[in-house]
């Protein structure tokens, strides 16, 4: 079990202490890390202002609680109409649930230098002095003596919450800060006219691949977890092309991925138009025991699996399968791969899912083939982004966001392509579609780049070849 907040979690009590603003989240004590001790929990928190504080215990319950008051060591309680207890998970599910003051503020905290974080008249307190870690978990010996009185527990009760114990393996304290937005967005010379539109999707209409390599169409494979917008991004350039909402490729939400074949979907310049330079690769998605496995990526990005190919998870492909491609050109080859990332889950991906990602990007790695992240469903990250997707390089959030996952994939932040798919839409959007025409065209430039280092090495082994014919 995680034993931090995810951003899931940072968004929902963001809407429990203000819904219209953003907060930042600063870690200030943390017991695996700074140890058990009062004086401790004091010495990093005392007069910080607004703070959360959290517990995740052993039974993957994760609750705590918020006041917007500083913390003292004075012994006297303070008064914060706006603090209030809360739980998230219960158990490794999510049960959020926000228990308000009922005393008018009254008893909110109380703060003491040999307590540790105590809430109400010991509605939650959760330790004093000192407690050693005990195996992998920390037995507090704070009570819940008073619980309910000062909060109102909504018909909750300490086993409903917390599951009747304070046995914990963390418990943090986070400053809270409200966030603004910046004032220069963090990727310059963005234009979201109808004219920058218009000029950047003429530049990827027009793009050809790389001359000297009999190449017609550059191929991207788009990889990512079920439900994370492969098909859908596939389906928004399309749609942007098209001049209307189009749903060709088959997307949506499930259980288990819907694409269960591989397709290399063109894209036409309009209806029944010439087809760009370029395809849309489109398999199966991740998931925790099924999708792609190791060989299956190594034949896809080598060029070996046919076009319509249906995946069968009960039998791996192989070069036996139908219509497997033996002797692949570089057309049949994958150019530059896009990890499809839902932008508002990305602290939730799970670990199993993570390992394949991991060990995909080892196979690319090998073979030289670029790779980048779309972030899809960013406007579920942050509310400014929600009501005007142009303000996705304005959002510090965003750029958290971004900074997080270039970290997790090991790749530059210029390779991690913040986009919004159509999904609700029934009419084209001008900054959903400028956004989207921004990382193809960025996606197509790392296409570029493979196919120059192919050329080098093509023409370096023609050198080669000349140089031992004059030996001979």
């Amino acid at each position: 079990m995680a034993t931090e907040l995810t951003q899931t979690h940072k968004d929902q009590l963001s809407k429990w202490i203000d819904s219209t603003k953003n907060y930042k989240f600063t870690l200030l004590y943390k017991i695996s890390r700074d140890g058990c001790v009062a004086p401790t929990f004091h010495s990093l928190c005392d007069n910080k202002g607004p703070t959360v504080t959290v517990l995740y215990n052993t039974d993957k319950s994760v609750y705590g609680a918020y006041t917007a008051v500083n913390w003292q060591s004075n012994g006297a309680y303070s008064v914060d109409a706006k603090a209030f207890l809360f739980k998230l998970e219960y158990n490794g599910t999510a049960q959020p649930m926000k228990f308000p003051n009922k005393t008018g503020g009254t008893n909110a905290i109380y703060g003491n230098a040999s307590y540790g974080p105590t809430f109400g008249g010991h509605d939650l307190h959760s330790f004093s002095a000192t407690v050693n870690k005990s195996g992998n978990n920390f037995p507090l010996n704070g009570n819940t003596n008073g619980f309910g009185g000062t909060y109102d527990m909504q018909g909750q009760n300490y086993n409903s919450v917390m599951n009747g114990h304070l046995q914990v393996l963390d418990l943090e304290v986070y400053s809270i800060e409200e966030q603004e937005l910046l004032q220069k967005p963090w990727i310059r010379n963005v234009d979201w006219s109808r004219k920058f539109e218009e000029e950047i999707k003429d530049r990827v209409a027009t793009y050809k691949p790389l001359p000297g390599l009999d190449l017609q169409q550059a191929r991207i494979l788009l990889v990512g977890q079920v439900g994370a917008g492969k098909s859908s991004y596939f389906n928004t350039i399309n749609s942007i092309f098209r001049g209307h909402i189009s749903a060709q490729a088959n997307a949506g939400s499930a259980e288990h991925s819907l694409t269960t074949s591989y397709r290399t979907y063109q894209v036409r310049d309009g209806y029944a138009g010439k087809s760009l330079n370029f395809r849309l690769c489109d398999t199966r998605g991740l998931e925790e025991d099924q999708g792609l496995d190791d060989h299956e990526i190594g034949y896809l990005l080598e060029g070996h699996v046919p076009d319509r190919y249906k995946f069968n998870p009960a039998v791996p492909l192989s070069p036996d399968a139908l219509g497997f491609v033996k002797n692949p050109t570089m057309s049949d080859r994958i150019h530059c791969v896009a990890f499809v990332l839902d932008g508002s889950t990305v602290d939730v991906i799970p670990e199993k899912v993570m390992e394949r990602i991991k060990s995909m990007q080892l196979r690319m790695n090998q073979r030289g083939i670029p790779q980048v992240v779309l972030l899809t469903k960013i406007d579920r990250i942050c509310e400014e982004i929600s009501n005007d997707i142009s303000k996705v390089f304005f959002s510090p959030r965003m750029k958290d966001c971004v900074d997080r996952v270039s970290m997790v994939m090991g790749l530059p932040r210029s390779h991690i392509l913040p986009v919004k798919n159509y999904e609700s839409e029934v009419e084209l959007d001008q900054n959903i579609n400028i956004l989207s025409l921004l990382s193809l065209r960025r996606i197509l430039n790392f296409a570029d780049d493979y196919l120059y280092n192919t050329l080098d090495e093509i023409e370096l082994d023609k050198v080669q070849h000349i140089k031992i014919r004059e030996r001979n």
